[in-house]
């Protein structure tokens, strides 16, 4: 499902006007917003463009969207949308937000307070973090929009970017292209910041969860020898590459077994002996976690009729298995490299 622009009249898709500046679905987009919130944020605060094409369609200018950005980037930190647009206002010149607007946003931003006097701002703590975001670099424009829902901890805005990113791009591309690099930057933030976004993780790793149990094909029928084990190894909880690895095998029509994080290894030994399966991932993110041992022991398992046993190929996957790979086991670097080794085993 992607952001679409609607009118004011009913459901549908709005032209795109002729001319410069940016649709307010596009804006939406950029910002990583729904575009109801944008409307909402020019109907009721004055934040909304000057431009209109043919009485009604409205254009956005780099000055529009600029004010709009510092907008998100207050409310990330928790300041209230009011409290946030009277700042915004604020911190605009004359020219680029007329009189009569800022005078109608300061009224409908506080009810029953006066329209006259200066706007309190935020304390000096909530103005010195509030241009702190992801620092992203040169990367897909879907992911910073992602980064600014996960950070303003906005859950619609948050699954409609995230589904509209595998929609357009695929699974594969969505997950290295866009999904990964974004959690990899809150991650850092995490890291770098006293932990203090921790929050934005789990949140932002939950939707993805979620996005891709939604997206997934229903699960694919078994075939004898054609089953893929996946899990974490024991000590290991970090699941959601191996939930992309399996929806993305699930696209192609192949059998799946995922049995998530930590799982023990007498467990993994059960289920590896009743599935039979042609191919076994173990995914370890740490180096503490990744073991030698375990894989050579689930790679030297048989099973079937004397004379036609039958082993299964095992792939280490994840950065734990760097400097700790085992001889005779491949170890993709990436989620496209492990799809294609999967395959092959599989169509043997």
């Amino acid at each position: 499902m992607g952001v679409h622009e609607r009118d004011s009249q009913g459901p549908g898709r709005e032209s795109a006007p002729a001319g410069g500046g940016l649709t307010t679905g596009e804006v939406a987009r950029r910002l990583g917003v729904a575009p109801t919130t944008v409307r909402t944020w020019d109907r009721r605060y004055g934040l909304g463009p000057e431009a209109h094409t043919g009485g009604r369609h409205r254009r956005w200018t780099p000055a529009d969207v600029a004010r709009l950005e510092r907008m998100c980037a207050l409310t990330a930190t928790g300041i209230p949308p009011a409290e946030a647009a009277r700042t915004v206002l604020g911190e605009a010149t004359p020219e680029a937000v007329p009189a009569g607007r800022a005078a109608r946003a300061r009224k409908e931003a506080v009810p029953g307070r006066r329209a006259a006097g200066p706007s309190p701002r935020p304390p000096a703590r909530a103005r010195s973090r509030a241009g702190s975001g992801l620092r992203l670099g040169d990367v897909r424009q879907e992911c910073k929009g992602i980064a600014r829902a996960a950070l303003r901890l906005d859950a619609a805005a948050l699954d409609e970017l995230l589904e509209t990113a595998i929609d357009e791009h695929g699974l594969v591309a969505a997950w290295t292209e866009v999904i990964m690099p974004t959690l990899q930057a809150v991650g850092r933030k995490w890291e770098s910041s006293g932990e203090k976004y921790v929050e934005v993780e789990h949140f932002l790793s939950w939707h993805v969860s979620g996005a891709l149990r939604r997206g997934a094909p229903p699960a694919t029928a078994d075939r004898p020898g054609a089953t893929t084990v996946l899990a974490c190894v024991p000590g290991e909880n970090h699941t959601l590459p191996l939930e992309v690895l399996a929806a993305a095998l699930a696209e192609r029509g192949l059998p799946v077994r995922m049995f998530g994080g930590a799982l023990p290894v007498e467990s993994l030994v059960t289920a590896v002996r009743r599935t039979g399966p042609a191919a076994v991932g173990l995914w370890a993110q740490s180096r503490t976690t990744a073991s030698r041992p375990l894989a050579q022991h689930v790679a030297a398992m048989e099973w079937g009729v004397r004379g036609a046993r039958r082993k299964p190929a095992v792939l280490t996957i994840g950065p734990g298995w760097t400097g700790r790979s085992v001889a005779g086991l491949p170890r993709p670097a990436g989620l496209a490299e492990a799809v294609a080794v999967l395959e092959s085993v599989v169509s043997r």
